[in-house]
């Protein structure tokens, strides 16, 4: 069997808010949006059906009228806790040409109702690893979990 650790890029970030805020950030569509760009670039569109099977379909905006289609499917949902998504497979566990990536995003509770997100991008090739790492994952995912968290902060009563 083949390592393939060596593909997979990730990020580990605490959020200033409880776990059900953090979820609620990545699953529904109004709040996601709001995030999940780096600006200046924005979520245009955003429709998702948050169950394995289900639809993670968005439309990403950059500012010079850039636009990225992305469609894709939940393979794994775990209320809370973990969320794995994938542009390899549309809605109903159809297969789609040339995936990019598989998505998986873990959340648990620190010990003071912050949440600790672990966000990884998983990928079948070096070539698409390094295309990831070219594009800014570290400075993108990083400034959309500063996004994330000034959010989720909003929504704590």
């Amino acid at each position: 069997m083949t390592d393939t650790s060596d593909l997979i890029l990730s990020i580990t970030r605490i959020i200033d808010a409880p776990r059900d805020i953090v979820w609620r950030c990545w699953t529904e569509n109004d709040l996601f949006m709001k995030w999940y760009c780096p600006k200046p670039w924005r979520l245009a569109m955003s429709d998702m059906d948050v169950r394995a099977g289900g639809r993670m379909n968005c439309v990403m905006a950059g500012p010079n009228g850039e636009r990225i289609e992305i469609v894709g499917s939940f393979l794994e949902v775990v209320p809370r806790e973990r969320l794995i998504f994938t542009d390899a497979y549309s809605e109903g566990y159809m297969p789609r040409p040339n995936s990019f990536m598989t998505g998986v995003v873990e959340l648990s509770d620190t010990d003071d109702r912050r949440t600790c997100l672990v966000w990884s991008a998983r990928h079948a090739t070096e070539d698409a690893k390094k295309q990831h790492v070219d594009m800014g994952f570290e400075t993108g995912w990083n400034a959309a979990a500063d996004q994330l968290n000034q959010l989720a902060k909003t929504l704590i009563k």
